[in-house]
This record gives structure tokens, sequence and C-alpha cells, in this order.
């Protein structure tokens, strides 16, 4: 049996005055899935967000959050998403545990989730820092644990890793694969090709209102990956790219043989490059 559908977008538009934010988006999110959103600055990303949550209407199609027109959201469906924006502040003259505890008390959450979290995201310790006090990759930690405080089925991440340190970054990742494997559906906004590589099942590539590629990130690779070579690295430190073919294969046995070859890798493209690819633009 497949997994649940808890979003659906069909031929969604969005169009402010006489420019067109998104045209014609149709994707889908499942239960324990992390779908990732990509392209760059002012590629439609967080319209698009906003549109399945309830805080924008679109121009045109219908999007479906947990069974339910994004246009008619009511409480019950906001106390089953997290939401993980820019604009996702946090109180800094309250405590870290008192920001945590104003929205257990909200969202009927019991007071020992708090604390599980709290040593889930590494601020246990900060509990009773003012939440001012913290870094900025503290504040990020500390507005993702808020947001899955009451164990949403989606939970929507609007460039969560945006400017943080490679530490704290990997340390988010982390916290994202536990939720995607409790059964959590991730719908994930970045222009970080690698991280999404990394994270997710399945990309939408995003160019002005476009989704111009869509499916795994290693089938989005493979299906340009046109020009098939191979990078050898040999016991000298001389490093060789290898067309795919027999007189290659000859050279590969050889060197496998005489015990020199330390490794080999397949030059498919990036995500980025395919992005580059598709659209002809930089990723900013």
């Amino acid at each position: 049996m497949g997994k649940k559908e808890l979003l659906s977008l069909h031929h969604i538009s969005k169009k402010f005055k006489s420019e067109l934010a998104l045209k014609d988006i149709s994707i889908s999110v499942h239960e324990g899935e992390i779908l990732g959103f990509l392209g760059p600055s002012g590629a439609g990303k967080t319209t698009a967000i906003k549109i399945i949550t309830g805080q924008l209407k679109q121009t045109s199609g219908d999007a479906v959050i947990l069974g339910r027109d994004s246009r008619n959201i009511n409480e019950s469906i906001y106390e089953r998403i997290g939401i993980v924006t820019d604009n996702s502040g946090i109180y800094e003259r309250m405590t870290v545990y008192q920001n945590m505890l104003f929205f257990a008390k909200i969202l009927r959450v019991e007071r020992k989730r708090i604390d599980e979290l709290l040593k889930r995201v590494g601020l246990y310790k900060h509990k009773k820092k003012l939440a001012g006090k913290l870094s900025k990759g503290q504040v990020q930690r500390l507005v993702l644990a808020r947001a899955i405080l009451h164990r949403p089925k989606i939970l929507f991440l609007d460039e969560p890793t945006s400017g943080l340190d490679p530490s704290t970054a990997l340390e988010i990742h982390k916290l994202m694969i536990e939720l995607k494997n409790e059964g959590m559906a991730i719908f994930l906004t970045t222009h970080n090709m690698e991280e999404a590589t990394k994270l997710c099942d399945h990309v939408a590539l995003l160019n002005e209102g476009n989704i111009v590629e869509f499916g795994s990130p290693k089938e989005i690779c493979l299906r340009y990956n046109t020009d098939k070579r191979y990078k050898v690295l040999l016991s000298n430190n001389e490093e060789q790219v290898l067309e795919n073919d027999q007189q290659s294969a000859n050279k590969l046995k050889d060197w496998i043989n005489e015990n020199v070859l330390e490794s080999i890798h397949s030059c498919e493209p990036t995500l980025e490059s395919v992005f580059l690819t598709v659209t002809g633009r930089e990723l900013q």
C-alpha cells in the first residue's frame, strides 16, 4: 500500500499585478517524504508555501492540504502543520524554555515534550538563557523545535539552513532525516542543491514560476548524463578522465591487475549543473 498523500497542488498560479510568480504548478507530497522545492531567490518558493498554508490566495488552481482546500483552512489544520520561515521570530526577552512553553500552552502539548525537544536540538543546557542572547544557529534550532512541538503531519521549511555554519546545518539535516523516518512529510525550499541532493526523495526545480524538472535527485542527474565519463585516481596521484569505451575498459582492467587504481567515480552532472543547463541561470 502506498504512502498517504498529505498535500497536492493542481495547476496553481499566482499573479501579482502584471507579474506571474507561479505558473501552472502541480505537485504532491506524501507522508515520510522530503520534497525539495528548489530554485534561486525570486523563483516563487516562498509564495508557494504561503498559498499552501492559507496565507495567500492563488490566482487559479487548487491546493489541498490534509484533505482541506487551502483557501478554507481552519484552526484544526494549523494544529497539524509546522512552519519555519524567515519570519518565524522568537520572543527575545523570554528564555528558551519560556518560548517553548508559550506555544506548548497554545497547542495543548504536555510540558515534558519541551525538555525532550530541547535535548534533541541541543538547546537543553541553554533552556534558561534569554532567547535574545542565542546565536543565529541556536535561534534556528529553537524555531525548528517550536515548529515540531505538536508533532505536525507536514513541516514546511523555507531555507532552514541559510547562513548557518556547516556543523549547525548538519545537525538540522540529521533532525530532518529523523522526522522523515518517523513519518512526517517535509516541504523544503532551498537554493542549496547539495543539501537537496543529500536530503530529498523528490525535487522540483523551479525557475521563474515554472517547474522545469521533477524527480529524485539521482533520476534528474542521470537524465542529463549524456556524456558518460569516469574520473580515476591512480596510486601515483595521477588523475585521468576516461570515456565510456572499450579502450577505457582495457585500461581499467590493466590498472586493477597492477593494483594501482585508488578510486573511480562516474562524472554525471550535479543538480546545480542540471539547473544551469535547463535554465541558463546561476543559483543565487
